[in-house]
């Protein structure tokens, strides 16, 4: 049982990083974008329906950036 726990762990560190690594290298915003424009370029959605996701993001995410500074003050 132990034996599992500590394959699960070595398993999950290169995980891990990959999460910590991409996290740093594209904001949740510009996955948004990405994932618009490439729904877009495939004719999946059209090009009102992107603009409709990408301001519908940008201002939730916005909003909740606001919150998070107002109520935590600003972080650097």
């Amino acid at each position: 049982m132990a034996e599992e726990q500590k394959d699960l762990t070595e398993q999950e560190k290169p995980v891990k990083l990959l999460d910590k690594l991409l996290g740093k290298l594209m904001s949740r915003k510009l996955t948004v974008w990405l994932t618009a424009t490439i729904f877009m370029a495939v004719g999946k959605i059209d090009s009102e329906n992107w603009v409709t996701v990408c301001l519908l993001f940008l201002g939730a995410q916005g909003l909740a950036d606001i919150a998070a500074t107002w109520k935590h003050g600003h972080k650097h």
